[in-house]
């Protein structure tokens, strides 16, 4: 009881966190003030905890419980520990299209404005992937077959990002590679919702697709005859998988880790693969690390570590863990 207590408080109390700590000092008082809409010492502390720490706060949140729910989805869908979005070539592909569009317009980023083309870029490149493993999703029942060929395709995306980065100018370069380093700072309250609309959306389409997941880990003749659709499940989500991961890379960056290594964290922490409780459990552990990943980049004098330097130190012990513990999973 009390570990589920503690639980409870702890993605409120990281989101607070969030909101009173930062690269500019605040006192505590006064940002709490400034987030319940009260009057506070000075302006400058009211801007910065409305219009980059809060909106900084509800980013991570849905980007970090959206890859986390992809990443459990991925591997109840291929029955691999290993698979998530990252390794299936999808944010491989959003890194792509944004690259496609900083070289070709140069278009670069900054920590209060994202430009919409880079956001559409990264947005059509995810979904081309996407549409390719749908399409091969169709011809291939084998989800290990599935699984090498988005590896392969990740691959590919990555070479030819790299060439298109071998041919561009200095700038053009400099602009790919800050977006690559990954932040939740990019999102501001005039663009949240169309931030969050997609992700909510995507959210609500991987908890109907809970029970059939139940049934998928069964195998798939006991899916069949429970009158399961497994192409249809498989179809349902990749896009789902795709519109969740993309749109999170399109603003966020290519952030690796959090759809891998978190839904290991749902399944040691609650004990069951019951998906009508590791769903939302994703969530909120997908939640509360983001939230704690964003905190670990501040740091003092206004120096913002990069989001993708800081995940793997999450990432990289669960995925040991994991395979030490589970030789055989």
């Amino acid at each position: 009881m009390h570990k589920q207590l503690l639980f409870v408080l702890l993605l409120p109390t990281l989101f607070l966190v969030n909101i009173i700590y930062g690269s500019v000092e605040i006192p505590a008082e006064a940002a709490l003030r400034a987030l319940f809409g009260l009057e506070v010492e000075r302006e400058s502390w009211r801007q910065i905890v409305l219009y980059s720490r809060l909106p900084s706060a509800i980013t991570a949140v849905l980007c970090g419980a959206s890859l986390s729910v992809s990443g459990l989805m991925l591997q109840t869908l291929l029955r691999n520990p290993l698979a998530g979005p990252s390794i299936l070539g999808i944010s491989s592909g959003a890194s792509l299209g944004a690259a496609v569009v900083m070289m070709a317009t140069g278009a670069s980023l900054s920590i209060v404005h994202c430009p919409l083309s880079i956001v559409i870029g990264a947005l059509l490149g995810a979904m081309a992937v996407i549409t390719i493993l749908l399409f091969v999703s169709r011809i291939v029942n084998s989800h290990l077959m599935l699984l090498i060929i988005g590896i392969l395709v990740s691959y590919l995306t990555s070479a030819i990002t790299s060439l298109l980065n071998a041919f561009a100018s200095e700038s053009h370069v400099h602009s790919f590679v800050q977006w690559g380093m990954g932040t939740f700072g990019d999102v501001s309250m005039e663009r949240m919702w169309w931030f969050a609309a997609p992700l909510l959306c995507g959210l609500l389409l991987a908890t109907l697709l809970s029970k059939s997941l139940n049934v998928m880990l069964l195998g798939r003749g006991y899916a069949l005859s429970m009158g399961i659709n497994h192409r249809r499940v498989r179809f349902g989500v990749l896009l789902t998988t795709g519109l969740l991961t993309a749109v999170a890379t399109a603003y966020c960056g290519p952030i690796s880790f959090l759809g891998l290594a978190v839904p290991h964290v749902a399944r040691l922490t609650s004990g069951t693969s019951d998906h009508r409780r590791l769903l939302p459990l994703s969530m909120m552990w997908g939640a509360a690390v983001a939230l704690a990943c964003n905190a670990i980049c501040v740091m003092p004098d206004r120096m913002i570590l990069p989001l993708s330097a800081v995940t793997p130190i999450f990432g990289v012990p669960v995925i040991l863990y994991i395979l030490i513990r589970r030789r055989n999973y």
